[in-house]
């Protein structure tokens, strides 16, 4: 998360465009030193929030690629709003998978660190099981994920209700065909996921879609 003061560095730069750290300085007012703002910027840069043009004196902070993504959301504050005064957007925006997403990391460096750190405990965790228990806790994951997946899309599935239409194909009473259809779905697509680990490397458009 990030607080209020780089918060307002992250507004003025977005608003002005490419700005040097001293004009920064006088257009925010933070009544802080300069050289705790320098230390706010370098904090925002490592966080992917900013990134930076030249160098030396002639150095420039502007909006990172990776901003579109990783920006922090009041979730709260949004939907307190009413339907009308909410930015939404009318569609999706394939930039962020062509432009950002294809390009970037969206992790910072302790971020990556962490997640190689759990990735080599899952290698190991898993190599120390037989090939039916390892098929066992991957069928268990799709059920779990599958579930959740498709309750955040409004899907009326129990937990229990999901494990029988996964494991035996049977659907729910008085659940919809697409509910079976969603689940089902989410099902495959981590199945293929597993089976083809290098197919979404690099990310295309055309690949997920």
């Amino acid at each position: 998360m990030i607080d209020n003061k780089e918060q307002q560095i992250i507004e003025f730069v977005k608003d002005n465009g490419n700005c040097s750290s001293s004009e920064v300085f006088d257009g925010v007012n933070l009544s802080v030193s300069y050289a705790t703002l320098k230390r706010l910027i370098k904090k925002l840069i490592s966080n992917n929030y900013l990134s930076t043009t030249g160098q030396g004196k002639g150095t420039k902070y502007c909006i990172s690629p990776q901003y579109e993504v990783i920006q922090p959301i009041d979730i709260e504050k949004y939907y307190n709003q009413e339907i009308d005064e909410r930015n939404i957007k009318e569609t999706f925006n394939f930039k962020i998978i062509t432009d950002v997403l294809a390009k970037h990391s969206v992790f910072t460096e302790n971020e990556l660190s962490k997640l190689n750190e759990l990735q080599n405990a899952f290698l190991h965790n898993i190599s120390q099981l037989s090939a039916n228990e390892y098929n066992k806790e991957f069928e268990r994951l799709a059920i779990d994920l599958s579930w959740k997946s498709s309750q955040i899309e409004g899907n009326t599935y129990s937990l229990l209700e999901t494990e029988r239409l996964l494991r035996e194909r049977e659907t729910a009473a008085g659940k919809t065909k697409e509910e079976a259809t969603m689940l089902l779905n989410h099902k495959d697509a981590l199945d293929f996921i597993i089976e083809n680990p290098d197919y979404l490397n690099p990310l295309a458009v055309s690949k997920i879609g």
